[in-house]
C-alpha cells in the first residue's frame, strides 16, 4: 500500500508539473520560466513530434490550455484565429476576420499580438489604426463576447497583447500624441462578459507602449498590476479598483516594446529605439503607501541592452538578449555585468528557460541554447528552416515553436 501510495504521490506531482499550461505571452506572469523536464537542446527534423502549416502569417505567441493551443495568422488584412491539437497539431477549428488596412512598420504584422486563454474561453485583440476589437470564444470556437473600442494613434501600428487576473481581462490603449483628441486609456474587462469593470486614463506620448502588464505581489501579500510605458515609466496598480497604487516615471525615457518581469522584491524593465535598448531600470515597489518606489539601478549601455526582448531572471542572474545578436548575464540584484558573447544572429523574439537552459530564436530561425550559468556555456544552434519573431511555448512537457508560417512541437524525453 505503501508503494502504491509513493507512486501515486510521484505520478500526480511529475504530471502536474509537466501540464503546467502557457496562458499569455511568455508563459506564467509572463516570465519565460518552464518547469518542464527533458527537453532537449539539439535536435533535427525528425526528433519534432509534429510539424503544422499555418493558413497564414504571423508573429504572434501560441498560448495552450491543457491539449488545446490557440494561436493567430494572417494573409495581410484577412486574419484568423484558431485551435489546434496539443498533441497531434491538428487544426480543430478557424475563426476568420477581416481588418481595416493600414500602414504599418515592415516588421509589424496584423496577426502580432498573442491571445490569452484559461479554463473556459480564448481572448484576443484585433487592433488597427480605425477600430480596436476584444473578442472571448469558448474553447470550440464559439463566440461569447465581442467588445469594439476606438482607434490607435502610432508610429509603427498597433500590437496588443492581453493578460488575465482572476475575472479580469486586462490591456493598454495608448495613443500616440495626435490631433483627433484619441486618448490614452489601461483597461480592465469582466472576462465573462467584455464590461468595463475600470478604465484608468493616461497622458498620450511620442511612442507608445507596446508591453503587456504582469503581477507583482508586494510585501503585504496583495496582488498588483505592474505596467511599463514611456508616459508614465513603471506604474503599480490596484487590480480590483484600477487606482495607481505607485509610479516611477524616470524608469523608461523611451519607447516601451517588452513586458516588464519581476523578482521577488524588484520589477525589471527595458526601453529603447532605433533598433537599440537605451536603458533597462530595476525598480524597487514601496513596502507602504506612504514610500515611494525607488530605481536599484539603470543601465544604459545601448551596446548591449535590449530593445524589443524582454528579460530573463533566474535565480540571482539576468540574461538578455540584443536586437542586433550580444547575449549578455548580469546579477539581478546589483546590474553588475557578468559577460558578454554573440552566439548568434538578430533577436525580436524573448528567451525562455527550460531545465537549466535558456532557448532564444533568431530572426532568420535560428534556435540558440545556452546554458543560464555565470560562466558562458554555449550548447547548440537549431535551423527552424525560417524567419521567426514568436517567442516559443511550452506546456505538457512539450516545446511549442512558431515560424511565419509553421508551428512545430518537441516532446521532452525521459
Amino acid at each position: 500500500m505503501r508503494c502504491v501510495l509513493y507512486y501515486s504521490l510521484l505520478i500526480w506531482l511529475v504530471t502536474g508539473v509537466y501540464a503546467q499550461d502557457w496562458t499569455r505571452f511568455r508563459g506564467p506572469n509572463g516570465s519565460g520560466i518552464s518547469q518542464a523536464k527533458g527537453i532537449p537542446f539539439q535536435w533535427t527534423d525528425s526528433d519534432y513530434l509534429w510539424k503544422t502549416k499555418l493558413p497564414g502569417q504571423g508573429h504572434s505567441s501560441p498560448v495552450l490550455w491543457k491539449h488545446k493551443l490557440f494561436i493567430t495568422c494572417g494573409n495581410k488584412n484577412d486574419v484568423a484565429l484558431l485551435a489546434l491539437d496539443a498533441d497531434t497539431g491538428k487544426i480543430l477549428w478557424k475563426k476568420d476576420y477581416t481588418l481595416a488596412p493600414y500602414r504599418m512598420n515592415s516588421l509589424n504584422h496584423y496577426a502580432a499580438g498573442s491571445p490569452a486563454c484559461d479554463e473556459r474561453a480564448v481572448y484576443v485583440i484585433w487592433s488597427t489604426a480605425e477600430e480596436t476589437t476584444v473578442l472571448a470564444l469558448d474553447h470550440a470556437g464559439e463566440p461569447l463576447w465581442s467588445k469594439s473600442f476606438g482607434p490607435t494613434a502610432s508610429q509603427h501600428g498597433p500590437c496588443k497583447t492581453p493578460m488575465l487576473i482572476d475575472d479580469l481581462l486586462v490591456f493598454t490603449m495608448e495613443q500616440r500624441v495626435n490631433s483627433d483628441d484619441v486618448k490614452s486609456y489601461w483597461y480592465a474587462l469582466d472576462k465573462n462578459t467584455g464590461t468595463i469593470c475600470w478604465q484608468l486614463k493616461r497622458n498620450n506620448a511620442s511612442h507608445i507602449s507596446y508591453s503587456t502588464p504582469c503581477v507583482y505581489t508586494g510585501s503585504d501579500g496583495q496582488d498588483q498590476l505592474v505596467f511599463a510605458s514611456k508616459s508614465h515609466g513603471v506604474t503599480g496598480v490596484d487590480p480590483r479598483t484600477g487606482k495607481v497604487l505607485w509610479e516611477e516615471i524616470t524608469a523608461c525615457p523611451a519607447r516601451v516594446v517588452a513586458s516588464p518581469v519581476v523578482t521577488k522584491d524588484m520589477v525589471i524593465v527595458n526601453c529603447g529605439d532605433g533598433g537599440t535598448g537605451m536603458q533597462l531600470a530595476a525598480v524597487v515597489p514601496p513596502t507602504n503607501s506612504h514610500a515611494k518606489p525607488k530605481i536599484a539601478y539603470a543601465l544604459t549601455d545601448r551596446k548591449i541592452l535590449p530593445y524589443v526582448t524582454m528579460p530573463l531572471i533566474v535565480g540571482d542572474l539576468m540574461f538578455t538578449f540584443h536586437d542586433t545578436g550580444p547575449v549578455c548575464c548580469f546579477d539581478a540584484k546589483t546590474g553588475k555585468s557578468i559577460w558578454t558573447k554573440k552566439p548568434g544572429g538578430r533577436f525580436y523574439c524573448s528567451p525562455i528557460y527550460i531545465g537549466g537552459n535558456i532557448y532564444c530564436v533568431t530572426m532568420d530561425g535560428k534556435a540558440v541554447v545556452i546554458k543560464a550559468d555565470r560562466e558562458y556555456q554555449f550548447l547548440a544552434v537549431n535551423d527552424l528552416g525560417e524567419e521567426t519573431q514568436a517567442s516559443p511555448a511550452v506546456a505538457n512537457n512539450r516545446l511549442y515553436l512558431r515560424t511565419l508560417t509553421h508551428l512545430f512541437c518537441l516532446e521532452g524525453k525521459p
